[in-house]
């Protein structure tokens, strides 16, 4: 069965002279236009394509890369308004419509916001929506506290941040708790702090120092194991290397190296550290 709004390994069908036409299954034969072709397609190949609605509203297919797919969140930039709501520019010909219905408040040109991608329902078209609680869950009960999270920042309440959880739910930063400075449509690292009594999501950008340095040097030993027993992360790489693959702050990277190191559980050289 073939995805709408997702990418699909489709089988192509025939070759012509205004592209390839792939089997589509329930949507049947689908064009992926000349202009997306290389020599090596021939009927019978297996190729990876997103499927999207065209300006005539049919099923196509492209080999473009757009920013995201149906049932991801994605931050994107208006760049036009018009009578059926918002157009975003999501790296496809065809820019992602926001109804009006699904606008938490009127959306501005050249202004960039949260969305998630869906599916409608009644029209088989691909559109976006900015009212996430409607689509994304309130309801943590799958998580557990101390849990790492990714977490895409997407508005502010009185309370303080709040965030889509692993791209999957919603959940609450505050204020009080949050001591840098944090961008809508940012995408970092965080901790479930605690399920309320409704079930809702508390969140946090640190753990407490102490779990903070076990949670770390297990991830460290774990990302040796996934590397042949090497990294070139060392107490001297750059922060932001570090930050980029573990989410924390050099001085924690070298506190939870030296807690190893003391354990005797890696060895520390100049351009590398290994696992023993």
């Amino acid at each position: 069965m073939a995805e709408l709004g997702r990418y699909n390994r489709l089988r192509v069908v025939k070759r012509t002279d205004i592209g390839i036409f792939l089997d589509g299954a329930q949507f049947g034969e689908i064009l992926l236009p000349r202009r997306y072709l290389d020599d090596s397609m021939q009927p019978g190949d297996e190729v990876e394509v997103f499927l999207y609605n065209d300006s005539e509203d049919r099923v196509v297919a492209t080999t473009l890369q757009p920013k995201a797919q149906a049932g991801e969140c994605a931050y994107l930039k208006v760049v036009s308004t018009g009578k059926f709501g918002a157009f975003l520019d999501w790296g496809l010909p065809k820019d992602l419509l926001v109804p009006f219905s699904e606008q938490h408040k009127p959306m501005q040109n050249g202004y960039s916001y949260t969305v998630f991608l869906f599916v409608d329902a009644a029209t088989q078209r691909i559109a976006a929506s900015t009212k996430l609680e409607n689509h994304l869950s309130l309801d943590g009960s799958g998580f557990k506290p101390r849990q790492a999270v990714d977490l895409l920042i997407y508005g502010k309440s009185d309370l303080g941040f709040k965030a889509v959880v692993n791209g999957t739910h919603l959940g609450q930063l505050y204020d009080n708790e949050t001591f840098s400075r944090l961008h809508y449509g940012e995408r970092v690292k965080g901790y479930v702090k605690q399920l309320r009594v409704d079930g809702r999501i508390d969140l946090m950008l640190q753990l407490p120092s102490h779990l903070e340095r076990d949670g770390l040097s297990d991830a460290i030993v774990e990302h040796l194991q996934q590397n042949e027993g090497t990294s070139d992360l060392t107490d001297k790489s750059p922060p932001d290397d570090i930050y980029r693959t573990f989410g924390v702050s050099k001085a924690s990277y070298k506190k939870a190296l030296g807690q190893l190191y003391k354990q005797r559980r890696i060895t520390i050289g100049k351009h590398r550290i290994t696992l023993l």
